[in-house]
């Protein structure tokens, strides 16, 4: 070749030698290294683990239902049927070459399916991976949890808090470098805790974004939140640095930046929405009256997500040390609910080898559960939404203050039965007074109307 007579031989030799390793990368077949399932409840979630990125399709077919995953240039590195002994949409699992190269994967179904299918790129601990959802064909959306309304003569309602453990399935989050601690367990385990303190205390009640290990998307969690009419979004994470030296818990809520662009985002799409802010639909509004009421319901709410935070950082801080002497502000998706106070907790550094063991305790995540809670429960305390238990009886307990009165100089029994509005008599009859002496500083107690 001309080439030869134009490098010389140290050069050209080098050549060869980058040339062979593309030669080998473009012939060579992928490995299919091994298959991992996660049961979500709304679908199943399939990855098929790769030694590199390869082209595949997907079809389906009836009478048995069956789904067909044919790979190109792939072969089989490990044995695939224990991974889907326990789905509810795969009875069983059959895989075998073909004749062109290819590789052919068949589920056998419980019950037809919607499959989806996309290609993720190595990250974190994991290679290249082809993720497959199996969603049930008739659209049915199973309910991604049952919370029971505690049953009030009154009419009142709990109040509902959202826990949003961060991550699951196939989306670890960080890991600790030590104990290899994954973000996703110590999520879960906290937000279990904090479930159970919630239902305990009369008046509130919890509901999990997710109930086991498996991934739900990001603005999917949002929509749980709303479907459940919550008043309160608490995401709890675990945060990683490149310093093992950071440390530290912090509490976030949304910068306003990030409310701009997600309010942006609402606008944009309000012809399909049907429920945006508190209850009013944006779809039939003009876009200068639909843009004022979104700022308005983000004005509210960033306020109330403000003042929670606030005291669920100060309880953090009672527990361990803070990352930081303030609320932070971040555009983090979980929290752009315009209608619902959200925060987002993150617990320490699982990247910190003291916090990382602190976070794989039992002990420890029931610490951050409780610091959690009390931030909760006062922030209800003292703002309780209208029509809970929780505001009837913050307005009973009002009442009772109210229903006293010191006395003053000048004061007469028959002025001040006059100004609230009783008789004589039954003040009399409330204080157990024989006539009608009273004195400065004495505490009457005013009968109820």
């Amino acid at each position: 070749m001309a080439i030869n007579n134009r490098l010389p031989g140290s050069s050209f030799l080098l050549f060869l030698l980058l040339l062979v390793p593309l030669a080998a990368m473009g012939g060579s077949s992928a490995q299919i290294q091994g298959l991992r399932l996660w049961n979500a409840p709304d679908h199943t979630r399939l990855v098929f683990d790769l030694s590199q990125a390869v082209e595949h399709r997907l079809f389906t077919l009836d009478e048995p239902a069956r789904l067909v995953i044919d790979f190109s240039n792939a072969r089989l590195k490990k044995k695939l049927e224990a991974a889907v002994q326990k789905s509810r949409h795969i009875r069983r699992i059959r895989y075998a070459p073909q004749s062109d190269n290819r590789f052919r994967v068949v589920l056998d179904l419980a019950q037809p399916v919607r499959p989806r299918s996309f290609l993720l790129r190595p990250s974190g601990d994991y290679g290249h991976r082809l993720v497959i959802d199996l969603y049930d064909r008739e659209g049915q959306a199973r309910v991604v949890q049952s919370v029971k309304q505690k049953e009030d003569p009154s009419g009142l309602r709990d109040i509902v808090v959202a826990i949003d453990a961060g991550h699951g399935g196939e989306d670890p989050g960080a890991r600790g470098r030590r104990l290899r601690t994954r973000e996703k367990d110590v999520t879960l385990s906290i937000a279990r805790k904090l479930k159970k303190l919630i239902d305990a205390e009369p008046g509130m009640r919890a509901v999990l974004t997710r109930k086991g290990d498996y991934y739900v998307g990001l603005r999917k969690r949002m929509q749980i939140a709303r479907r459940h009419h919550a008043d309160l979004f608490v995401s709890i994470h675990a945060d990683a640095f490149r310093n093992s030296k950071a440390r530290g818990s912090s509490v976030f809520v949304l910068s306003r930046r990030g409310a701009s662009s997600e309010a942006a985002r609402w606008l944009a799409a309000k012809e399909n929405a049907s429920d945006l802010v508190g209850g009013v639909s944006l779809d039939d509004k003009d876009d200068i009256l639909a843009s004022v009421l979104l700022d308005l319901a983000q004005t509210g709410t960033l306020a109330a997500s403000m003042r929670a935070a606030t005291l669920v950082h100060r309880e953090m801080g009672k527990i361990g040390k803070l990352h930081g002497d303030r609320i932070q502000n971040a555009g983090f998706v979980v929290l752009k609910s315009p209608d619902i106070p959200s925060m987002l907790v993150e617990t320490g550094f699982i990247s910190n080898p003291t916090e990382e063991r602190q976070l794989a305790s039992a002990r420890h995540q029931e610490r951050i559960a409780r610091a959690i809670f009390r931030g909760i429960r006062s922030y209800f305390q003292l703002e309780p939404p209208p029509g809970t238990r929780l505001a009837m009886e913050k307005q009973k307990k009002l009442e009772r203050k109210a229903a006293r009165y010191v006395i003053q100089p000048g004061d007469t029994l028959s002025g001040i039965a006059a100004r609230h509005r009783v008789s004589v008599a039954s003040l009399r009859s409330e204080n157990r007074l024989k006539g009608d002496r009273i004195r400065v500083g004495q505490v009457l107690k005013i009968p109820s109307t």
